[in-house]
């Protein structure tokens, strides 16, 4: 069978991966490798699939379904085994191999096809929520993964070098309150790291399960900032959307045991952050939507 990458994930690895190329051009053979060494039978190539890996629908040799992920190093898949095998299956989805000779991932066969963005906006935040929760737990000892303030680090000096003019106090109203609420953490939890609605699916073994972390350890507001702004686009066309996005907020913080005003500092962050690098790369249409967002806050 051929291992076409879908083209989301061309177009996504060509915006952010400057040896994305040379991993798509090895991955066919690499998919091949490592069905062969797990003897997996290929049903067919998850489309439209992620923007960082390539997800393949497999079954194993007794006929049990499962997904076998394949992503590149700058995805961190090592970091994403280990996240899973921490969690255990508790509110993601079941790492199926706790080591590899390989890179790849087999996975629990969750439904594609049935994200918690497919329920309505109440119930799909409230499912969202729940899941979330279960995820944020104490790091493993020596854990081998990213800090807030490490990644947001690396963020902060991209915003800085790549941001217009015009956007100046914008980013400068981000950075300064990554500042501060850096300076004293309530706690540090490993967290999923890029969760969002699309990120649970429905699941036999739970009604719902997160996919896909880029896990790094810090404050929970950090994780749950992402999930703030999600349908960003009905926001935005929503004359109340602002309205809207600070009731989120509140809502998000109360039910989650957050800190209101640091839930609000990091979706900031994170939605300028998001915004910055969307232009930087030549989407201006998600970075207009996002940074329109983000002054709301």
């Amino acid at each position: 069978m051929a291992f076409e990458p879908p083209q989301r994930l061309v177009r996504a690895l060509g915006e952010t991966a400057p040896d994305g190329d040379d991993w798509l051009q090895k991955l066919p053979e690499a998919a091949q490798r490592a069905v062969a060494l797990r003897e997996l039978t290929v049903e067919r190539v998850q489309v439209p699939g992620g923007r960082s890996s390539l997800v393949l629908l497999v079954r194993r040799a007794d006929g049990t379904p499962a997904v076998l992920k394949l992503a590149p190093p700058r995805a961190r898949p090592e970091s994403e085994r280990a996240a899973l095998a921490h969690w255990g299956g508790r509110g993601a989805v079941q790492l199926l191999e706790p080591a590899a000779a390989d890179r790849a991932l087999l996975l629990e066969r969750l439904h594609p096809e049935m994200s918690v963005r497919s329920l309505p906006e109440a119930k799909a935040l409230l499912e969202a929520a729940g899941t979330l929760r279960k995820l944020w737990v104490e790091p493993p000892p020596g854990y081998p993964f990213e800090t807030v303030a490490g990644r947001t680090g690396r963020q902060a000096e991209a915003m800085r070098a790549s941001a217009d003019a015009a956007l100046v106090p914008l980013v400068d109203a981000a950075l300064a309150a990554r500042e501060e609420l850096l300076a004293a953490p309530p706690e540090q939890r490993l967290l999923h790291g890029t969760f969002r609605q699309s990120k649970v699916l429905a699941g036999d073994r739970m009604p719902w399960l997160a996919v896909g972390p880029d896990p790094v350890v810090g404050e929970c507001a950090f994780d749950l900032a992402r999930l703030v702004r999600d349908r960003v686009e009905d926001l935005i066309a929503t004359p109340s959307g602002a309205a809207t996005t600070r009731r989120r907020v509140k809502r998000l913080a109360e039910s989650l045991d957050v800190d209101q005003e640091r839930l609000r500092g990091w979706t900031l962050f994170r939605a300028v952050e998001s915004g910055v690098r969307a232009l930087r790369v030549g989407r201006r249409s998600d970075s207009e939507l996002l940074l329109e967002f983000a002054a709301w806050l």
